[in-house]
Formats: structure tokens, sequence, C-alpha cells
């Protein structure tokens, strides 16, 4: 019996030897990880990639969804209490965030993800509120995360939120934006040659709202919409009579749906105007899972193939 006993706790000993060497070994789901929150999908996939497996991470507005014009749920007053961080775009994008956080009692740091950006004006409806301001006060559009340079913006701020917020894992995240910040030059260097073979009188594209000023900043699309920054307001007949205009006499080849829009609008355009509808775009948010836009990188492509396959002389 002894000797049963005097075995047992000598591999007591070397077990507990062994997960102390192991330390970050274990599997994270063993160790209580840093509760992210973040506003929409697109932001919510920037915050996973950096946190990796040292984060949980809960998106407020979900895939295939407006964040413009969302109506905040009972549940997400609960989820910002428990958050250990949260991560808003800002730029006025998320008109109702503040208001939730106050509502909610969040004690959580709050990292503005767009904090830094280049920004470019933003055309605004005034009677409805829309849009955000820049550092300087002055209209700003909010729809930063479209150019892949900005994005890597958002990834630093996202690194160092992370990292001010669970310092135990700094260094995880740094590696992390490491990697991740590789990939998207490599992205950002496929946009640019692809968008390089499509002749200069065919780079332009008609979609819903205007949420790709900053491609076109980066890329040398033109980008026309009926609607402003917002989708919050429908757009006038006469912005819609002065889009169809344009496009008769600019001799625009494809109008493009947004995946968040209702596509009447855009149908309208491409009837009366002569252009061709080309494949949906994603604007202010991902597809859900097994989609063709579920993370950041794989919207910019699919995009890109959207884009190139109307704009490309055929």
């Amino acid at each position: 019996m002894r000797t049963w006993i005097a075995a047992w706790r000598s591999f007591a000993r070397m077990s507990a030897l062994a997960l102390s060497l192991a330390g970050g070994a274990l599997p994270a789901s063993a160790a209580e990880r840093l509760r992210a929150v973040a506003t929409f999908s697109i932001l919510g996939d920037l915050v996973r990639q950096v946190g990796g497996d040292a984060v949980a991470v809960t998106t407020l507005v979900g895939p295939d969804a407006d964040a413009h014009g969302y109506s905040p749920a009972p549940g997400d007053s609960r989820t910002l209490a428990a958050a250990g961080i949260v991560f808003v775009n800002g730029l006025g994008f998320e008109g109702w965030i503040d208001r939730l956080i106050r509502a909610s009692g969040s004690k959580a740091p709050v990292v503005v993800a767009s904090a830094g950006v280049a920004t470019i004006p933003g055309r605004h409806d005034h009677r409805h509120g829309e849009g955000g301001r820049d550092a300087a006060g002055a209209d700003a559009d909010p729809h930063a995360w479209q150019s892949v340079p900005n994005a890597k913006v958002y990834v630093a701020n996202i690194r160092d939120g992370l990292a001010k917020a669970d310092p135990g894992h700094a260094a995880d995240y740094a590696r992390n934006a490491e990697a991740y910040l590789a990939r998207l030059d490599a992205l950002d260097a496929e946009i640019r040659a692809a968008l390089a073979r499509i002749p200069a009188d065919h780079r332009k594209v008609i979609t819903t709202h205007d949420a790709f000023g900053y491609f076109s900043a980066a890329y040398g699309l033109t980008f026309l919409a009926p609607q402003g920054v917002s989708t919050d307001s429908e757009a006038s007949p006469q912005d819609v009579a002065r889009i169809i205009r344009q496009v008769r006499q600019d001799k625009v080849p494809a109008v493009f749906i947004e995946t968040i829009a209702d596509p009447r609008l855009m149908q309208q355009v491409a009837r009366e105007s002569g252009a061709r509808i080309g494949d949906k775009v994603y604007s202010d948010a991902l597809s859900g899972p097994g989609g063709p836009a579920s993370t950041y990188l794989d919207m910019m492509r699919s995009n890109l193939r959207a884009f190139s396959a109307a704009l490309s002389p055929s």
C-alpha cells in the first residue's frame, strides 16, 4: 500500500512540474480569455486576427447587417457590460454606440480603430445627421477600412489596445499583428496589380451608397452613388436622375448592388441607364461563415473580382 501511495505522489509531482513548464502551452479555452467587443463584423475580424487564441471576440452588428441604422438589442447592453475592451470604428459610423456604452455601465477601455487615418470628406445629408467628424472637426467619410493602408492603421491600433488591456499577451498580439500586416501588404499589391490592367476610361463604378471613397483614393477607381456615406436616408429622385444621366454620359459599364442595400434602387439605375448589374459587393459588412467574404481579406478580394470582371474590356 505504501509503495502505491509513494508512486502516486511521485506521479503527481511530475505532472505538476510538467504543467508548470508548459505554461502558455495550455489550450486557450483552459484560461480566461480577454473579452473583446467590436461594433461590426469587419472590425470584429480584424480584432480576431490580432487577438488570436487569447481573445474572445463578439460583434454587435453581425454579417450581412447594416451598422448605419442599427437598433441595439437589450442583449447588447449586457455584452458591453461584460467586455474587457471595446473596439469601435469611429468617425460617426456607429451613431448609436456612445449611448449604448453609457446605458450598459461598461467600464471597459474603448479603442477607436480608425484613429490616425488620413480621412477624406464624406458626402453627407445634414438633414439626417449622417457621417462623422475628423480630428479637426470637419465632415469625414467613416468607411476608412476600404483602403488596405488604412486597415493597417486599424491593426496597429487594435494591437496596442489589446496589449494595454492584457499585457501578459502583448508579445502574442505583436506577433499576430506583424504576420497579418504582411498579408495586408500582399493584398494591397494584388489590388494595385489587378486594377492596373483595367483601362483608365473603364475605371468608373456605380454603387448603392458612398462607401468606397477610400478605395477610390487609394486605387484610382471613380465611384458614384445616389446615397451619401450613410444608408439612414433614402436617395432623392433628383439624386437618382443625376446618377442615371451621368451613367449615360460617361458610359459607365456596370452598377453594383451592396449586400446591405435594397436592390431596387440599383435595378432602376441599370434599367434606365442601360448599364449592366455586376456582382454584389461588400461595403459595410462581411458575409456569413462559408460565404465569399467571411473575412476582411476575402471581402476585399471578392470586391476586386467583381470590379475586375465588370470593368475589364471584353
